[in-house]
């Protein structure tokens, strides 16, 4: 098995072990594979442990696996369209392990955003490439919205289209009346952060050339390890997550060497959104820029995880400094990425007992909803009205306009000082979020990064960051659900050009504006601290600039 190791500080070291002596006795690790929902809050989690199974490959068909695999072959591209679960699992399977010889390559198109469904459709030929349309429940908007354009794009060809779903979906519906090449359908009881070991990470696994049988292969030591009641890896983890958020320390920094970074996408999800609800829960932290010990508080534990063959001196030198410091730091090593899998299923179950300590269900996702609702009003209104609601920003100039959909109010008119205003309420214990609804590409990640490691710095307190829609559908259930500690900015601007949706009256960049609006407005009822930042020249530099300013003494 991978290999793993744990360095606690005293007092929380005393609190695992009790809570292993206690999940021992108890029989947890029993329990769990025996959907035993009084692990949790006795209500309907038995419902929702499907993906145990598919841990141990139940849930799919190697034979209709091979045959997808042998359709594959030879293309050059795989569009994945779907959000979430759906799509995550995907992508870091694609960008840690990556396409087999003569097999094609996957893009995972996960957003709303014209620039970046422009750039995946440059990178492909429409009348050549495969498009693997991925919903659970056939209805999630955004990838409707993307398969109706791919669709056109494509020319309406349904044998070069997939579709990934659960029985008796509207996408099964129509993908049987488009004539699509496969349907593979899912298990209902698998919730979609919890699917990758399902149809939904390993239909496109076997489209790029992975051996999903030799993957499973690979992967079931540790499933096997996770079904005891002692030595378990999934509850010895579990409990460390648990019993650390309950103690204060709930923001889970993510460490990871260059091999293994794409991982932390996926794990944001399944701790967010698992465990973010009733104002409790695990706030993960991804992608933040390395700091001095000295600039982290005592709210956090940190995972380190890397892959044998990587470089990973720099971080395995900090986490040295981190367990000198006295903060906690989970260590993960993987001998080879193809033991990636072993990840997968040790943190599913690490998330569920995490779960059980905190005392929430870690199957539901109480307040995703709320935004889509939201974001759904301001699009009908839309496609009555052909416009959006108006909205009167409190400060504005040539740069970018200001809103606070919340109940502070912000005295200062100068951009500087509404940034130091916001940031000032940022107290120990707080994180900082940026949510930012412009193209995800490297350029606007670096800038983020550093605008995260400017805040670090000088509030010593966490950041997260998200790219809107994609984090709706990930950490977005947390921000609104969990602990109200985070201070956020989200940053958006108008698309220039925007792109048209087959059958709609609103475009693209009106949706992700929608979807923006309707978010930060749950978000500010949430009792979160808010600000909306609009670019109307579309620079984030000059943001990046502001921010720097904002937080010198």
């Amino acid at each position: 098995m991978n290999h793993f190791h744990a360095d606690l500080p005293e007092p929380l070291r005393h609190a695992v072990d009790a809570r292993l002596k206690t999940a021992a006795a108890e029989k947890w690790g029993t329990r769990l594979w025996a959907a035993d929902a009084s692990l949790w809050t006795n209500g309907d989690e038995a419902k929702w442990v499907g993906w145990l199974a598919a841990g141990e490959g139940k849930q799919v068909d190697f034979a209709q696996l091979k045959a997808i695999a042998a359709k594959a072959r030879g293309h050059k591209d795989v569009v994945l369209l779907g959000m979430g679960g759906s799509s995550l699992g995907p992508e870091v399977l694609s960008e840690i392990i990556g396409a087999g010889p003569g097999f094609p390559t996957i893009h995972a198109l996960d957003s709303t955003d014209p620039g970046q469904i422009s750039t995946v459709a440059s990178k492909i030929d429409p009348k050549e490439a495969l498009f693997l349309v991925a919903s659970k429940s056939g209805s999630t908007m955004e990838p409707e919205l993307l398969r109706a354009y791919f669709w056109e794009l494509s020319g309406k060809d349904g044998d070069r289209f997939v579709a990934v779903t659960d029985p008796g979906s509207k996408l099964e519906k129509l993908a049987k009346e488009h004539g699509y090449h496969a349907i593979f359908l899912g298990d209902p009881a698998i919730g979609g952060r919890y699917s990758v070991l399902s149809v939904f990470g390993m239909v496109p696994a076997a489209m790029m050339g992975i051996d999903v049988e030799a993957f499973f292969a690979a992967t079931q030591p540790l499933v096997e390890a996770c079904k005891g009641d002692t030595a378990n890896p999934g509850l010895i983890l579990g409990a460390i997550m648990g019993e650390a958020a309950v103690s204060g320390r709930d923001k889970l920094t993510i460490l990871t060497s260059p091999g293994l970074e794409p991982i932390g996408a996926w794990l944001e999800q399944l701790i967010a959104e698992s465990t973010g609800k009733h104002g409790k829960g695990i706030v993960p932290v991804d992608l933040e820029p390395s700091a001095p010990v000295e600039d982290y508080g005592a709210d956090r534990v940190f995972a380190l995880l890397t892959l044998a063959g990587d470089d990973a001196s720099d971080i395995i030198e900090q986490a040295h400094f981190l367990v000198a410091a006295g903060q906690p730091v989970i260590r993960i090593t993987l001998p080879s990425k193809e033991r990636i899998g072993q990840e997968f299923f040790r943190w599913e179950v690490a998330t569920a007992f995490a779960g059980a300590v905190i005392g929430i269900d870690p199957f539901d996702q109480p307040d995703v909803e709320d935004a889509k609702i939201a974001t759904r009003e301001l699009i009908d209104k839309y496609e009555e009205s052909g416009a959006l609601a108006p909205e009167t920003p409190f400060h504005q100039d040539a740069a970018m306009a200001f809103s606070a959909p919340g109940d502070h109010i912000f005295a200062a008119t100068n951009p500087v000082e509404i940034l130091r205003d916001h940031f000032a309420s940022a107290e120990p214990g707080d994180y900082v979020g940026f949510l930012v609804y412009l193209e995800r590409n490297a350029e606007h990640e670096a800038a983020i990064a550093r605008m995260r490691g400017e805040v670090v710095h000088a509030k010593h307190v966490a950041t997260v960051a998200g790219f809107g829609p994609r984090f709706l559908h990930s950490t977005g259930q947390a921000y609104k659900g969990g602990p109200k500690s985070g201070v956020f900015i989200e940053i958006t601007r108008t698309p220039d050009p925007d792109l048209a949706v087959p059958g709609w009256k609103a475009s693209f960049g009106i949706v992700q504006l929608a979807q923006a609006r309707g978010d930060l407005d749950v978000l500010a009822a949430r009792g979160q601290r808010t600000l909306r930042i609009h670019l109307n020249t579309g620079d984030l530099n000059i943001l990046e600039t502001l921010v720097a300013r904002s937080l010198q003494n």
